[in-house]
């Protein structure tokens, strides 16, 4: 199994932040062909190494893991109570005018499974969670008509910044799921990637900032 050479953005006895590429998945999968992921590639390296959020298979950039049983507990807790920021870079189809001021957006639409068709996510106004989504449009290529746009999410469901991105009609490149063919075909990869996580260190309680700057 491939090891995590290249991919160690910080480690100590309590974190462990690592810069997934795109194509690996987090946790494995089903089948003897899912076995090589993150996770099991972190724990041959560090054995109390624990998952404590998850990108798509398809999405690259920093995932946290936990040092251990109590700094996991720590760190789902602050997740869940959305202590955690997380900062996202895209490319999107289309032209989206960045404003002048640089100010924020925000999709507010309810997500929830697409039971037919999983794992697909559909915007659902009866059945759907409540998910928000930040957004600000960074630059405007005339060239290809596509424009790279900063991402924050404010929930955490299953693909969310890809479908809510779809809604807006700006699906992002290379989306092999929510994208129409002519916009999976501009990039070999889902042009998704985590740039910046921000967090309170569970052992010294101070505020700690990781970054990785996007490979496109």
């Amino acid at each position: 199994m491939p090891g995590l050479s290249g991919l160690v953005v910080f480690c100590d006895a309590h974190l462990l932040v690592l810069d997934k590429p795109a194509g690996l998945l987090c946790v494995p999968g089903r089948g003897e062909d899912k076995q090589d992921c993150l996770a099991s590639r972190a724990q041959a390296e560090f054995a109390d190494a624990l998952v404590v959020h998850r990108l798509d298979m398809a999405t690259s950039g920093l995932c946290l893991m936990a040092r251990g049983p109590q700094a996991q507990k720590q760190l789902s807790a602050a997740f869940e109570r959305r202590e955690v920021t997380k900062h996202y870079m895209a490319v999107v189809a289309g032209c989206l005018e960045p404003e002048h001021d640089n100010s924020w957006h925000t999709i507010d639409l309810p997500l929830a499974a697409d039971w037919p068709n999983r794992p697909l996510q559909i915007v659902d106004a009866v059945a759907g969670k409540p998910s928000q989504t930040k957004w600000r449009a960074l630059s405007h290529d005339r060239a290809s008509n596509t424009t790279r746009v900063a991402l924050e999410p404010l929930t955490g469901r299953t693909h969310q910044l890809r479908v809510h991105l779809k809604s807006l009609g700006h699906p992002i490149l290379g989306d092999a799921l929510y994208a129409p063919p002519h916009v999976q075909a501009l990039s070999p990869r889902l042009l998704l990637h985590a740039v910046q996580l921000e967090l309170t260190h569970p052992a010294t309680s101070q505020r700690v900032t990781f970054s990785s700057p996007p490979p496109f």
